[in-house]
């Protein structure tokens, strides 16, 4: 592999990218291009995907997100927020967008998936950075829950429409901590966590190295998207986030009708008048298959997302990005420049999306915990399910101040309520942060090294108001209440070795398929009316599951015989566990790929959804792990080459390559690998 112009490329052991360039914007070619190298098919995938072109080669299977992608515009916004981009910033973009270019074609060549599925990359336009980050993060704040609730409120009434709320199935979360200089064994702060996120192949995060006259930085990046907007590390200075759970995306429930002259559509708008409808059609070819043709619907609120004759309603998104032509990629070069939490602060105030709870701290002390992003003023109900969009009062308002507070003691990001409850809906709930407070405060000494012992924590509290039904129990047969006391004294810990974690997952199971088909849920239980990609938020079964603990307690349904559930459930799992099997052996990961791999073999994992060590299956559907740490990382800001961090497989993005799954082993067992910044100790690649 060459170098590109005068920017010279190493790698660590694990193969990690380091770059050095004479300026940034050489900097951010070379970031391009060694993207382009390493993970080639994937930044394709995404790019298509964005574009909502994949299924031209990925088949039918990829049909419904392309559909969605083109309703929502969503390349039409990156296109209109790149044009609205600084001069300086979309310099650096169209040198990263050089660098992709330069190295697609030998990146491709080192990936047979290009051939299998017959697809030769093109050149990329300067705006598909900024397609790519909007399309990895439309589905972030989980507008497709008003969906949900709209379904819950038909059928169980008004007051129930938040009764399943919990951190469900299509979020992303994340585990975030910073402990002050006065809590480690140098003085100095140390900032670690992990991003729950869908595990893919190639994973979605990619570690780097950048350097130049003016930065060193190493952190992780979304490839396809140049810098590090979500953690790096500038040597004087560090920045982590979490999702803050935030709602800043709308769904308005649109009138349409034909236009009085006959030519085009119109929409019922706020001020009881009818204004035109942006309409077109637009064809998705599809590998192996028919053309598909979309309509892509446009009023004034945003895009028509669901407009079909099976659709309950005709619903468009509004969503910031589109609003304000801004999707804040001038705050990425800034953050690159940071020195001290103070610039960090300042860089994000240009923040827009996703909106995030940022931790920093920086050498001299420094210490931030704050929101970042774009949240619009409106009505409360517009936060909770479809608003009518003939009625004023549903218009945005302006635009939120993002809050911030003190540090004291440790500051702890969870997804749980804190400091972004002002601008939520739905949070996780407090199990994963108020354990890893408890973690926190067993030492005032910590250490990188000693941070993993936090990332593996696999204590479940969520487990709690289920087994707390167990004692009051009667008439159980003797198998069931063998199990009630083998249930009843387990230690609450999903690890990898514990047979106990198997029956009380299976229990789990048969608990949330008994709650799930009790005739109180029976109008939530058909298939859902509404397009493919809200599905995850949508069926009944997975709802159950996640928001289990808040239906064991809730007082909206006197109807539910929890009792009579939950004993069938014993009885039934105390018939069919016969065996013991470790936990490991049925919660496996399965990571989602684009183009699967069948002879793939994937570990064994502890944890489960409410534990620290977050590795998610669907409670009721499967105890397979499709969610779970995208990477792990602890940054030291005494000395940054102490700092630590690990990814689900590996840096490279090519399958069979020596550094494909390299980590893999490592990050099933919530180890790290350390980070090297002595360029002695890496080896360069020559030209």
């Amino acid at each position: 592999m060459r170098s590109t112009d005068d920017a010279e490329l190493y790698r660590d052991s694990w193969g990690i990218p380091h770059l050095r360039a004479g300026d940034h914007l050489g900097l951010a070619r070379a970031q391009g291009r060694v993207t382009a190298l390493d993970r080639a098919w994937q930044i394709e995938v995404e790019r298509h995907r964005a574009q909502g072109s994949s299924a031209s080669f990925l088949g039918p299977g990829a049909v419904a997100w392309d559909r969605f992608a083109r309703q929502a515009r969503l390349d039409d916004t990156a296109r209109r927020c790149h044009d609205a981009l600084d001069p300086q910033t979309a310099a650096w973009v169209r040198a990263y967008v050089d660098g992709v270019n330069d190295g697609l074609a030998e990146g491709a060549a080192r990936d047979e998936r290009f051939a299998r599925t017959g697809h030769g990359p093109a050149p990329w336009e300067p705006w598909v950075p900024l397609s790519i980050w909007i399309a990895t993060h439309i589905l972030f704040a989980g507008f497709a829950t008003k969906l949900w609730r709209e379904r819950v409120a038909r059928a169980l009434g008004d007051d129930a429409a938040t009764l399943f709320a919990t951190d469900g199935p299509g979020t992303a979360g994340s585990n975030g901590w910073l402990v002050p200089g006065e809590r480690t064994a140098t003085g100095a702060a140390i900032i670690a966590g992990d991003p729950h996120r869908f595990i893919e192949d190639p994973g979605v995060y990619q570690q780097i190295r950048l350097s130049c006259p003016e930065y060193d930085v190493l952190g992780l990046a979304v490839p396809g998207v140049p810098g590090l907007a979500h953690f790096g590390h500038t040597g004087s200075a560090a920045w982590a986030i979490t999702n803050a759970m935030a709602d800043y995306q709308d769904l308005y429930v649109e009138q349409l009708r034909p236009a009085a002259d006959g030519d085009g559509t119109e929409a019922l708008g706020p001020d009881g008048s009818w204004e035109p409808v942006h309409r077109h059609t637009e064809t998705i070819t599809v590998a192996g298959a028919d053309p598909v043709t979309v309509e892509v619907l446009e009023t004034a609120r945003g895009p028509v997302i669901t407009h079909t004759p099976t659709a309950q309603q005709t619903l468009s998104l509004r969503y910031p990005p589109r609003v304000r032509r801004d999707l804040g990629f001038a705050a990425l070069p800034a953050l690159l420049r940071a020195r001290t939490v103070t610039d960090i602060d300042h860089a994000l105030d240009g923040w827009a999306e996703p909106v995030n709870v940022v931790h920093a701290a920086d050498t001299d002390g420094g210490l931030l915990h704050r929101v970042a992003g774009a949240v619009p003023h409106r009505d409360p109900a517009n936060r909770l399910r479809p608003v009518p969009a003939w009625e004023a009062r549903y218009a945005w308002q302006g635009w939120a101040q993002p809050p911030a507070e003190p540090v004291q003691g440790f500051a702890v990001m969870a997804n749980a309520r804190g400091i972004a409850s002002p601008l939520g809906v739905e949070f996780a709930p407090p199990h994963r942060a108020n354990r890893i407070r408890e973690l926190l405060s067993g030492s005032a000494d910590w250490s990188p090294a000693a941070m993993a012992d936090v990332h593996r924590d696999t204590h479940l509290a969520s487990a709690e108001p289920l087994l707390a039904l167990l004692p009051g129990l009667e008439g159980l047969s003797p198998d069931a209440e063998r199990l009630r006391e083998r249930l009843l004294a387990w230690d609450r810990h999903m690890a990898a070795d514990s047979t106990d974690a198997t029956v009380f997952s299976a229990f789990r199971t048969a608990t949330v398929r008994r709650f799930a088909s009790d005739p109180v849920f029976a109008g939530l239980a058909d298939a859902p009316a509404a397009p493919e990609v809200f599905h995850p938020w949508l069926h009944l079964v997975p709802r159950v599951g996640y928001a289990l603990e808040g239906l064991l307690t809730t007082s909206l349904l006197p109807a539910l015989d929890r009792a009579a559930h939950v004993r069938a459930a014993l009885e039934e799992t105390a018939a069919a566990h016969t065996t013991d099997t470790p936990w490991s052996e049925v919660h496996r990961l399965a990571p989602w790929s684009a183009l699967p791999d069948p002879d793939a073999e994937w570990p064994g994992l502890g944890g489960d959804h409410d534990c620290v060590n977050a590795t998610s299956s669907v409670p009721g559907l499967t105890d397979l792990a499709a969610r779970a740490s995208a990477a792990r990382y602890v940054w030291d800001l005494a000395r940054r080459e102490d700092s630590l961090w690990a990814v689900p497989l590996g840096a490279d993005g090519v399958t069979g390559s020596p550094h494909h799954r390299d980590q893999l082993p490592l990050w099933a067992r919530c180890e790290l690998v350390p980070v090297v910044t002595d360029w002695a100790r890496l080896t360069k690649e020559s030209a």
